[in-house]
This record gives structure tokens, C-alpha cells and sequence, in this order.
């Protein structure tokens, strides 16, 4: 066993636990983006999904997307077998980790649509479904040597399986949920419902940040040449300049630089450099970051006012901008990075790779929407319903589904004031 393929094997676990802790920041971020009352249900349902999603990936996800199969599907490799066997490049057991953290974020961004108003058992009988006939037929198409791995299709970490994936899930949930109690007036005006904390939702960006460099440097699956350091390169610059990008623009549009706005920018940096952070040049990850950051600005305020009540702007953030990332590749990709597919556009590769590319987003959004909206209505009816009600909502999920407060002492505080 050489040096090698150990150090290979360290990078990776490393990376592995990197982007398992971004769930830390997804439930920072969705915390104190959305109202107190629904804090501790968002940290609880998060970590427990996680499980879920663990389980039915060791017995069937990896099967389905690296096993033996078809253009559509894999067949073999369930209940993942031997943990010892080890490729030319990493162990089994390590490879199998690092595909099942992603699976597991790709599930988190779909929960976004359920934000504080879906019943628990929803999320129990999604993350199982989600993972089984959604999330892994779109890997296994782009990464498991699926159709559109055939055509080419280029996305080195996941901005169409992992975000596009999660977000059009997300887009079903929201419209089967429909919006929040007090989000929209009768006129078709929009209330604002302010997230309670903006520093967990900052400090949350700032964890999903510091993971992404495991999420997108890790997918080089080793340590030759050092090239994870130019992938991290992209990486930071994409994600600083979706950050100004998106505070220029809602800056210049309203008067104001918007936190929130801000915070969100700097993901879809992430999110657009995702599938293009191996095969672009710095400069234009730049310019796809910049690029995202103005896209999430005005896909947020577009989904608004078509009611669309989308609490942690997950439709935005990792749908719109993971589009524009996932396009962006049939641009930039340079012939001496595009190690997958061909150049893009500006590069001398005419239209054939962005046509690709396009028809990957098609095939993978519309599949993840239509799949996940049939589960959820099912559910919905089978269920009653997987809303909560009305009363529920504004009681908060922290007690309704829980029976106790993520911060204790409000109900310490409600209960002294109701017995004066």
C-alpha cells in the first residue's frame, strides 16, 4: 500500500467530514431564517433526516448509483457489502462516505420547501422515498455512467444532482404546502416574516462555506498535483464575488444593502461554481459568481411575487443559480481543464456542450419536480394532509410536533405570564 493512496484516502475522509458539517450550517442558516417558535423542530428534524437518508443509502442509494446497470439505473452493490474493498484510487469504505454526505445535502436543500408549516412524519417518509427514487437516478445519470454521463454533461460537485435536485423538490413542497399563514394579503401584496436571528444565519453561511471546500476540492478524489488547491481557488473567489455581486444589486435596487440578501449571495457563488469550480479559469469564476449573485437577488423577488413562499430562498439560492452554474460550464469550460465533456462556447466548442448541459437541467428538473410533487400529493392525500394547521403553525412546531421549545424559556416566560 503506498503513500499515495493513503494520503489519498486521508483527503478524502477529511473532506467527507467537512461536508457532513455543513449540516450544522444548513441549520443555522434555516434557524435564523426563519421565526424562533420553529427552532428547535428545524435542528431536530435535521439531524434525525440525516439518519434516515444514511440508512437507506447504505441499503440501496449506492446500489442504485454506482451499481451495475443501464443508462438509467443501478442494480447491484446493495446493502453496500464488503468495507474493506479498496479501487486503484480509494478504499470502498471511503468512497462510499463521500457519496453519502452529498446525498445527504442534496435531501436537506429539498426540506427547505417544507419550512414551518410541514407535519413531521412528512419529512420521515420523503427523506426515504428521496433517496431511493429521486436523488439517486439523477446521480446515477451524471456520475453513476448514467445517459448524460454519455453525452458529456460536466458537474464536477453537484450543482445539478446535489442543488438543482434538492431545489426542484423544494419547488413541489412549496406549492403542495402552499405559503405561510400571514406571507401574502388578499390583494396579492407580500408581508415580510423576518428570520429571528441574523447572525446564525450568517455564521450558518460561514459553515456552509468553510464545508464547500470539501464538497467541491474533494470531488478531485486525491492529492496528485495538488489541482484540489485550484478548485478551492475558484471556489472562494466564485463565492466572494456572489456575495458583492448580490449586495450591489439589492443595494443599487432598494437603498439598502440587505443583510439577508448578502448572505444568500455569497451561496449562490457556491452554488454556481459547483459544477465548473475543475474546468474554468479564475477569472470566470469570477464572473459566474458575480453572475449568481444578481441572479438569487432577482429570483428571490420574482418567486415572491408570484407567491411562491420559499422561507430559506432554497428555490433561488440552489434552483435558479444552480441552473446558471450548470449552464455556465457550455461557456467557460477550457480545453485544457474540460476533462469531461467539451469546450464551452468562448472557447472555441461552439454550442455543442452548453446544448448538453441545458438538457441535463431539463431532464434532471423536471424528473426531481414531478417525481417529488407525485410522492407529496400522495402523501397529502393518503395523510389528510402534511400541513399542519392553522393553529399548529402559529403555536410554532417546536411545541406542536414537539412538545417543547427550542429555547426553553419562552415557554418558561408564556407560562409566568399566563398564571399572573
Amino acid at each position: 500500500m503506498d503513500a499515495t493512496f493513503l494520503m489519498n484516502n486521508l483527503w478524502i475522509i477529511v473532506c467527507t467530514v467537512l461536508v457532513f458539517l455543513m449540516q450544522g450550517g444548513f441549520i443555522l442558516l434555516e434557524a435564523g431564517s426563519t421565526r424562533m417558535k420553529n427552532a428547535g423542530h428545524i435542528a431536530g428534524k435535521t439531524v434525525f433526516t440525516v439518519g434516515i437518508v444514511s440508512l437507506v443509502f447504505w441499503a440501496v442509494g449506492y446500489g442504485l448509483i454506482y451499481g451495475e446497470g443501464n443508462a438509467l439505473i443501478g442494480f447491484s452493490d446493495f446493502f453496500y457489502g464488503d468495507a474493506s474493498t479498496m479501487g486503484e484510487g480509494l478504499a470502498g469504505s471511503v468512497d462510499f462516505m463521500f457519496q453519502l454526505v452529498f446525498a445527504a445535502i442534496a435531501m436537506t436543500i429539498a426540506f427547505g420547501g417544507f419550512a414551518e408549516r410541514a407535519k413531521l412524519i412528512a419529512y420521515v417518509i420523503f427523506a426515504v422515498l428521496f433517496s431511493i427514487v429521486i436523488y439517486p437516478v439523477i446521480a446515477h445519470w451524471i456520475w453513476g455512467g448514467g445517459w448524460l454521463a454519455d453525452h458529456g454533461k460536466q458537474d464536477f460537485a453537484g450543482s445539478t444532482v446535489v442543488h438543482l435536485t434538492g431545489a426542484a423538490a423544494a419547488l413541489a413542497a412549496t406549492i403542495i404546502l402552499k405559503p405561510r399563514f400571514g406571507k401574502y394579503n388578499k390583494d396579492g401584496s407580500s408581508n415580510e416574516i423576518a428570520g429571528h436571528n441574523q447572525v446564525f444565519t450568517a455564521l450558518g453561511v460561514l459553515l456552509l462555506w468553510v464545508g464547500w471546500f470539501g464538497f467541491n476540492a474533494g470531488s478531485t478524489f486525491g492529492v496528485e498535483d495538488a489541482f484540489f488547491g485550484y478548485v478551492a481557488l475558484n471556489t472562494q473567489l466564485a463565492a466572494g464575488a456572489g456575495a458583492i455581486g448580490a449586495m450591489l444589486m439589492v443595494w443599487a435596487v432598494t437603498g439598502k444593502a440587505d443583510v439577508p440578501t448578502t448572505l444568500n449571495g455569497a451561496l449562490a457563488g457556491l452554488v454556481a461554481i459547483t459544477a465548473s469550480c475543475a474546468f474554468v479559469e479564475p477569472w470566470a469564476a469570477v464572473l459566474i459568481g458575480l453572475v449568481g449573485g444578481a441572479f438569487v437577488f432577482f429570483s428571490m423577488r420574482f418567486f415572491d411575487k408570484k407567491k411562491i413562499d420559499d422561507p430559506i430562498f432554497a428555490l433561488s439560492v440552489h434552483g435558479t443559480v444552480g441552473i446558471w452554474g450548470t449552464l455556465s460550464n457550455g461557456l467557460f469550460a477550457t480545453p485544457e481543464l474540460a476533462s469531461v465533456g467539451r469546450p464551452g462556447l468562448f472557447y472555441g466548442g461552439g454550442f455543442e456542450q452548453l446544448g448538453v448541459q441545458l438538457m441535463g437541467v431539463v431532464a434532471c428538473g423536471l424528473y426531481a419536480f414531478l417525481v417529488s410533487f407525485i410522492i407529496l400529493k400522495v402523501m397529502d392525500k393518503v395523510k389528510g394532509s402534511i400541513r399542519v394547521t392553522e393553529e399548529e403553525e402559529i403555536m410554532g412546531l417546536d411545541i406542536s410536533e414537539h412538545g417543547g421549545y427550542g429555547y426553553p424559556e419562552n415557554l418558561t416566560t408564556s407560562n409566568t405570564k399566563s398564571g399572573a
